[in-house]
């Protein structure tokens, strides 16, 4: 092959494979465009509970909670500002109905980091000490939490990130897991919390478990990786919360809840100079 002919080729192959790279950039562009458009507030949710530090290793916050009527009304703000504790290593972002932002920037949260998950998730179930009796008059479902129940939070056990009662293991199942939370022993940290629904469909292994909204015994502790806060506050909201309103949390750092403010269509907070 003379010297031109080679040029040519080499110009062909360059060519040809520039435009694949081109091709590619457009395509992984388009990609993060479409999924960061996405509002993560599903039109379904009018209740929310929003959960925002000031840096991303901040292991406090502040807790607001709203309702909205419908999916194009606003959202109104439902109580005072409420000081909470997040996990010891502050926020990650986790897995629920958001598409993690910024991740080069921003940790992805794993089991056994102390992280609290950054993101947004359902609000499935309020647990406590009390019976359900007791607890009838919530609108939420109701886990009497037993000297039995645990959750989970052995990545390699086929009960991971789930709350079960050991006494109902079939032995067929058998109990095979190392490492779980005896909720009933936790002090008063679980006599009152909710259910947060982080890494739970599907649930994949070691990417966090065990993840509530639940009682602090002092607001100078950090969490292994819930939100916590003062008795009363828990209880106010556990009897806020409606399942029929499908209520989410949000969990953010006041960057990303500028940065996400109209594109989740989040309520609008007087946050000061941040």
């Amino acid at each position: 092959m003379n010297l031109v002919k080679s040029l040519n080729w080499i110009e062909y192959l360059t060519g040809k494979k520039s435009l694949l790279y081109l091709l590619f950039i457009l395509l992984l562009t388009f990609s993060c465009t479409q999924s960061n458009d996405e509002n993560a507030i599903p039109d379904s949710s009018h209740q929310m509970v929003l959960v925002l530090t000031d840096a991303s290793r901040d292991t406090t916050g502040s807790l607001y909670y709203f309702e909205r009527v419908s999916k194009d009304s606003g959202w109104i703000l439902s109580s005072q500002q409420i000081p909470v504790v997040l996990g010891r290593s502050g926020l990650g972002w986790g897995k629920g109905l958001h598409t993690p932002q910024n991740t080069f920037d921003f940790p992805i949260k794993e089991e056994g980091d102390g992280r609290s998950p950054a993101g947004v998730f359902s609000l499935s179930a309020v647990f406590g000490y009390k019976s359900s009796d007791e607890m009838s008059h919530l609108k939420m479902p109701y886990i009497h939490i037993t000297e039995m129940i645990e959750c989970i939070d052995d990545p390699d056990s086929k009960y991971y990130n789930r709350i079960i009662a050991r006494d109902e293991v079939s032995r067929e199942d058998s109990v095979d897991w190392q490492s779980s939370e005896k909720m009933r022993f936790a002090d008063i940290y679980y006599e009152l919390g909710v259910v947060v629904d982080h890494n739970s469909d599907p649930i994949e292994s070691g990417a966090g478990s065990c993840i509530f909204l639940h009682n602090w015994i002092d607001e100078n502790e950090t969490m292994a990786g819930c939100t916590a806060m003062d008795p009363p506050n828990m209880q106010e909201i556990a009897e806020w919360l409606d399942a029929a309103k499908n209520p989410v949390l949000v969990q953010l750092t006041k960057q990303l809840y500028f940065e996400l403010l109209e594109q989740w269509q989040l309520p609008k907070l007087n946050l000061g100079d941040n």
